[in-house]
């Protein structure tokens, strides 16, 4: 059991998608901490949340500490299909990996600050506290 009480969770990539009041709008799971495949429930809920949607945050449960080559062709995709440009997020055991919606990245350590959807979406990929 985890310090909360709870079962602990195997590592595994999770996706959030997340509002303009940093509520999680929906989420999925990957099968393992390496990989998120792609998902048509993902792009319907993306799609259908585009009005709402201003991030997308996943994780990479045991790293890198940093957007993967196959996350940046996937961040360029939507910023297309949706015809603006998104914030995307990495969590990773370290901290968090942003690319704000101008494109600028940066690179935080874990904070006490952090929105409470980052400590939820490392429960949920089996990132230890």
């Amino acid at each position: 059991m985890t310090a909360d009480g709870r079962a602990p969770v195997s590592p595994r990539e999770v996706c959030f998608l997340i509002g303009g009041e940093g509520q999680v709008l929906w989420s999925d799971a990957g099968p393992s901490p390496v990989a998120l495949p792609d998902s048509r429930a993902r792009w319907e809920a993306i799609w259908a949340r585009r009005g709402e949607l201003v991030e997308i945050a996943h994780s990479h449960p045991i790293g890198p500490h940093a957007f993967s080559q196959e996350d940046r062709t996937t961040m360029a995709a939507l910023d297309a299909a949706l015809g603006r440009r998104l914030r995307f997020s990495v969590v990773s055991p370290s901290g968090v990996v942003v690319r704000d919606a101008e494109g600028n990245e940066t690179t935080t350590a874990r904070d006490p600050a952090e929105p409470a959807w980052v400590g939820e979406l490392r429960r949920r990929s089996g990132i230890k506290e």
